[in-house]
């Protein structure tokens, strides 16, 4: 009775084997997919970033136009009736997107009622948000401002960029 008991369990053993191989490839899926978002853009909204009317001495100074519009003098420079205007700019793009802000490091004014015969310099350009907007409702106001040196004695007259500066956005 044992054999026969071992002699089944070794037939079903047999029966029961199946061919066993290695698997030396694999196959899996994905999907693809695409997701296009409405472009960015910049446009100016107000022409100008203006300092505004100022007085120079015969000490150099700043006039430093915050984003909000805010004038601070510094050294020998000081307010004059017409007041500045911030550059002001409309991003637009995707909703709740966010962006980067690009501004010039420096640009040259040049006085353009005098022949151009001195210039000043705006720097440490700064915005309104900084240094990312947020396009909620799929658009957002920039602001920018400047610092304007003025040098001592600076000749009196119009002083304006010879091209427009350029403000730059981008997505993250």
């Amino acid at each position: 009775m044992k054999k026969e008991i071992l002699s089944l369990t070794m037939l079903a053993a047999v029966l029961c084997v199946e061919n066993v191989s290695a698997q030396t490839s694999g196959t899996a899926t994905a999907n693809a997919s695409a997701s296009v978002v409405t472009p960015l853009t910049v446009i100016n909204l107000n022409g100008n970033l203006s300092f505004g009317n100022i007085a120079p001495s015969g000490t150099a100074g700043a006039v430093i136009l915050a984003p909000n519009g805010t004038r601070t003098f510094t050294g020998g420079v000081s307010a004059l009736p017409g007041g500045p205007s911030v550059g002001t700019f409309q991003v637009t793009g995707e909703n709740g997107f966010t962006y980067s802000i690009t501004l010039p490091v420096s640009v040259s004014l040049t006085n353009t009622t005098s022949g151009g015969a001195q210039t000043l310099l705006a720097n440490n350009f700064t915005s309104f948000p900084t240094p990312t907007g947020v396009l909620t409702g799929g658009s957002q106001t920039l602001l920018v401002g400047a610092t304007l040196l003025v040098p001592g004695g600076s000749v009196p007259g119009v002083y304006s960029t010879a091209t427009p500066f350029s403000v730059t956005v981008n997505y993250n």
